[in-house]
């Protein structure tokens, strides 16, 4: 193992435990990822609880992604990831979870996208410095057949640059970073505005 592909293992280990000890992914869901080299991803495989990942349960894929360790069979979500490393170089990882959270938010937002704003920690994603900013984030029907959801995704990435994640309908949350610790950094921030969304809609109804 090189000392990238081991450095990069261990962040996704490391993320998995995290991410399920937060109870952002729970059991076997979710997928997380990390740029290998301009033509590799290091990616979970299939059906592994995350907060018990080991290195054997991680696969090199090609940016069509493809396997390329035998044997190993990648997320179904796979696509989604390679499509991020393709649409900008500098992403370096990419995190998928399924939150309690971002599944009901998702649920209760009937347009096909969510608003933050006036939130300080909104300044937390990556390209955003005031809280009078507006922060987009796409909501996107769940598929499962992924390359036709990857399809309806890229026309969103291609016309908003500056997008920092994404959600898919009753599913989770996509975001990434240049680093592991910047796409950890920025489900910190969503966890802490869908939260605090919830919390303002249910006083709302009251």
């Amino acid at each position: 193992m090189t000392a990238t592909r081991e450095h990069l293992a261990q962040a996704i280990i490391d993320a998995g435990r995290f991410l399920y000890g937060r109870g952002w992914s729970p059991a076997t869901s979710s997928n997380y990822s990390a740029r290998l080299t301009s033509a590799e991803v290091l990616l979970t495989v299939s059906g592994k609880h995350k907060g018990e990942l080991g290195r054997d349960d991680l696969l090199a894929v090609d940016m069509d992604g493809n396997s390329l360790e035998e044997g190993k069979k990648p997320s179904a979500e796979t696509l989604l990831h390679t499509q991020l490393y393709r649409w900008k170089p500098e992403i370096g990882a990419v995190l998928h979870t399924h939150s309690v959270n971002a599944t009901v938010l998702s649920r209760l937002t009937l347009g096909d996208s969510l608003v933050f704003a006036d939130y300080e920690l909104q300044k937390a994603f990556s390209g955003i410095s005031s809280h009078e900013a507006q922060v987009l984030i796409p909501i996107f029907d769940n598929d499962q057949d992924i390359g036709r959801l990857a399809a309806k995704v890229q026309p969103w990435l291609d016309e908003h640059p500056d997008c920092v994640g994404y959600l898919i309908r009753g599913h989770g949350l996509y975001t990434w970073g240049e680093k592991m610790s910047d796409a950890l950094r920025q489900i910190e921030a969503f966890e802490f505005l869908f939260d605090c969304e919830l919390k303002m809609r249910a006083l709302q109804t009251k």
